[in-house]
């Protein structure tokens, strides 16, 4: 479990210097540049979702089970894992209708996508891996609106068409073979 809580303090520390210490990062981006930060930024973020990733396949082996989910529970993942996706895409756009109603699109996608797989799953390296997840969007959120909401002014439906395309690819093609190729687990029992 060691790894996996490396891993999530890693990935979730890097996504949080915002939230804890915004004159840091401002003054490193005064001092060394935009560039650099982003540098420091994605290769700190890269480590630690490899960690995360890596560290949650070892913990899951030897995890203790806390409960059995249902399986209905296992359906409603499947079901938020949609809007999930759709928000994640919808975030990476031009503002759409989704993004100026939403906010922060990503912020909730990940709490939907933490949520559900809190729903599905019973065993102690989910409880935590996905529990840091939604403690750290609940906590992101509360940051953002303290700072203020952006404004998303002439929203295009075009964007939110393609969010709902992509994200909805996206959706297919993790339940008919990325998940299980990505994280060694099927999202559907065959």
């Amino acid at each position: 479990m060691i790894w996996l809580v490396a891993g999530i303090i890693v990935f979730l520390g890097i996504h949080s210097v915002r939230m804890v210490a915004p004159d840091f990062r401002d003054g490193v981006i005064a001092e060394r540049g935009e560039g650099f930060w982003k540098g420091v930024y994605s290769a700190v973020s890269l480590i630690g979702f490899v960690l995360l990733i890596w560290g949650f396949g070892e913990a899951r082996m030897v995890a203790p089970v806390l409960w059995v989910p249902p399986t209905w529970m296992a359906h409603i993942n499947l079901l938020l894992m949609l809007p999930a996706l759709i928000l994640l895409v919808a975030s990476q756009l031009p503002a759409g209708y989704i993004k100026r109603a939403v906010k922060h699109p990503m912020i909730l996608g990940v709490k939907v996508w933490a949520f559900g797989h809190l729903l599905a799953n019973g065993d102690l390296a989910s409880l935590i891996l996905f529990g840091a997840f939604l403690g750290w969007g609940v906590w992101n959120r509360i940051s953002v609106k303290r700072r203020g909401d952006p404004v998303y002014d002439n929203p295009a439906v075009l964007y939110d068409g393609i969010a709902a395309v992509v994200g909805t690819a996206l959706y297919l093609w993790l339940i008919l073979q990325g998940h299980l190729w990505l994280f060694g687990v099927p999202p559907v029992a065959m």
